[in-house]
């Protein structure tokens, strides 16, 4: 198993109440198992989902890239601006 590090900003940590937490992932866990694990386990993520963005250790992350051992992944909702 894989223990990693999951910190929510914004409107997602508003979402499920928490900033961060740790987890156990299997091994070949992808950023999409991830998300899938979280929706299932906080509802309240199920209708920003597909618009999650993640960081796995500082660098933006494709929903099919595999999360390392001991990772620290973060998931914030997408950012606009002017």
């Amino acid at each position: 198993m894989n223990r990693i590090k999951i910190l929510f900003f914004a409107t997602l940590r508003d979402r499920i109440g928490m900033k961060d937490l740790e987890l156990e992932l299997p091994v070949v866990a992808t950023v999409a198992d991830l998300k899938t694990l979280l929706v299932k386990t906080y509802p309240a993520l199920s209708p920003v989902r597909s618009s999650m963005m993640a960081a796995v250790n500082y660098e933006y992350a494709a929903d099919e890239e595999v999360i390392p051992a001991e990772a620290e992944v973060a998931f914030f909702p997408p950012v606009s601006g002017g």
